[in-house]
C-alpha cells in the first residue's frame, strides 16, 4: 500500500476504466447532478490539455480555458508560484512512463504491497490524490468522478490509502466504437475498425485485471444497458460508490444537465439542459460488413464474456 494513513474519511474517487467511447461523459455527467458529486472528466489529461495546452478539447466542461476556470483555477493555485508548468511536464513524463496499459500488472502488484513502487509512482499518485483532495474542498465532498479511463492508473490508485477508490469499468459493443472511431473528429483521430478493436481488448483484459485485485471495490456495466435502462443502471452505481441518493434521471430516461468542471472528454460534456438517454446502435446500418467483420475479429475472444454477439445481426436481414 502507497501513501500515508488517512486523517478522516478519504476523499472518495470513482475511477471509470475501459475503453474510450463508451459512454463514460455521459454517465460522469448525469452523476455530477446529484449534490455533492464532481464529475471532472478525464483528469489524466488535466496537465497536458489543460496547462499544457499541447492536446485537443482543452476547455473546461463550463466553456472557460482550463488555467482561468473557477474551479481549477483553485486547485492549481495549491501549486507554488511559478511552478505549475514544470509540474505538468513532470507529471505527463510520469504518465507516459508508468501509466501505459502495459504497466497495469506492474502497478497492480505495487498496490498489493508485491514489490516496491517503482521510481515515480508515489510521486505521481501524491499529485493525483493532491488534486482529489482539492476537488473534494471544492465541492465533490461526497464523490470525485473521474473518467480518464487509464486501467494502469485504476491499479495504481488502488494501493493509496488515503483514498477511497472504486473503479467502475464500462465496456461498450466493439463495432459501435469502430464505428465512431472511423472518421477523423476535432479531438481524436481516426483508426481503422481492426485498430480500434485491438485497442478495446487490450483495454478491457487491463480493466478486467484490475478488477480480480480491487474486489468488491469494482463493478462492470455496458453502455447498452446503461442506455436502455439508465435510471437502473444510474441507482446500481450510486449504490456501488457509496451514495444512497436516488438516480436523478427519470422513468423515460430523461435528465436535466447543468454546467460541469470537466477538464476534457468527449464534446457531449459540453450540453446543456434536458437530455434523453436512448440506445444508439447506427453501427449495425453505417458500418460496411468488412468493418464489422474486423472489428468483430480483433475482439472475438471477449465478446461473448460481455454478452456481445459474434454475428451480430443487421437490421436489413431481420424477421
Amino acid at each position: 500500500m502507497t501513501g500515508p494513513a488517512p486523517a478522516g474519511r478519504p476523499p472518495r474517487v470513482l475511477y471509470i476504466t475501459g475503453w474510450m467511447r463508451s459512454g463514460s461523459t455521459l454517465l460522469g455527467n448525469v452523476l455530477n447532478e446529484i449534490p455533492g458529486v464532481r464529475h471532472v472528466g478525464e483528469l489524466y489529461y488535466l496537465w497536458r490539455n489543460g496547462v499544457l495546452g499541447a492536446g485537443t478539447n482543452s476547455s473546461c466542461g463550463c466553456g472557460s480555458p482550463v488555467r482561468s476556470c473557477p474551479l481549477w483555477s483553485e486547485v492549481l493555485g495549491e501549486l507554488p508560484e511559478g511552478t505549475v508548468e514544470a509540474t505538468a511536464h513532470r507529471v505527463t513524463t510520469l504518465q507516459q512512463a508508468l501509466l501505459r496499459t502495459r504497466h497495469t500488472a506492474a502497478r497492480l502488484a505495487e498496490a498489493r504491497g508485491e514489490r516496491a513502487p517503482a521510481p515515480g509512482v508515489t510521486e505521481l499518485l501524491d499529485r493525483s490524490a493532491a488534486v482529489y483532495r482539492r476537488v473534494a474542498a471544492l465541492g465533490a465532498d461526497r464523490l470525485v468522478v473521474d473518467g480518464s479511463k487509464y486501467p494502469a492508473e485504476a491499479a495504481a490508485l488502488l494501493g493509496r490509502r488515503d483514498l477511497d477508490v472504486r473503479v467502475l469499468h464500462i465496456v461498450r459493443d466493439p463495432r459501435a466504437t469502430a464505428l465512431s472511431y472511423r472518421s477523423a473528429k476535432a479531438y481524436i483521430d481516426p483508426m481503422s475498425p481492426a485498430r480500434s478493436s485491438g485497442y478495446w481488448t487490450a483495454f478491457n483484459l487491463a480493466s478486467e485485471l484490475v478488477g480480480r485485485t480491487a474486489g468488491g471495490r469494482y463493478l462492470r456495466v455496458r453502455h447498452e444497458d446503461l442506455s436502455r435502462d439508465p435510471r437502473e443502471v444510474t441507482a446500481r452505481v450510486l449504490r456501488f460508490a457509496g451514495l444512497d441518493d436516488e438516480s436523478p434521471v427519470d422513468a423515460a430516461g430523461r435528465i436535466p444537465l447543468g454546467a460541469n468542471h470537466t477538464v476534457t472528454g468527449n464534446p457531449d460534456r459540453l450540453r446543456r439542459g434536458v437530455t434523453q438517454i436512448r440506445p444508439d446502435e447506427r453501427w449495425r446500418t453505417a458500418l460496411p460488413g468488412t468493418a464489422i467483420a474486423a472489428a468483430t475479429a480483433a475482439a472475438a475472444p471477449l465478446l461473448s464474456r460481455y454478452g456481445y454477439p459474434l454475428a451480430p445481426l443487421r437490421p436489413a436481414l431481420a424477421g
